[in-house]
């Protein structure tokens, strides 16, 4: 299973109602299990991002979750695969 790490800020509508984000990540959460996503975590944070979330599973699934996310205006993300170490490990090993 590959592990995503999406950094997330909210837009001026999601951060209007801030109160609503608990909730939307409830839903999101919901709809994540159902195309057989696992939430690793989630965090609100303060500093440069709002939300870090990480996720682990198929990446149309995680793909298409985020679309369904992004398209209610909330807010804005940037994903990022993540390899843990033995991943790493069995990388290196392939470099000639």
């Amino acid at each position: 299973m590959a592990t995503y790490i999406t950094l997330i800020n909210l837009t001026d509508q999601g951060a209007r109602n801030i109160k609503d984000s608990p909730k939307r990540f409830e839903a999101y959460k919901g709809l994540a299990e159902k195309m057989g996503l696992t939430i690793k975590s989630v965090y609100w944070t303060t500093g440069t991002y709002d939300i870090i979330l990480t996720v682990e599973g198929d990446e149309e699934a995680a793909m298409v979750t985020l679309l369904n996310v992004i398209t209610q205006g909330n807010v804005r993300t940037q994903t990022l695969r993540a390899y843990s170490l033995d991943e790493m490990h069995g990388l290196v090993n392939k470099i000639a």
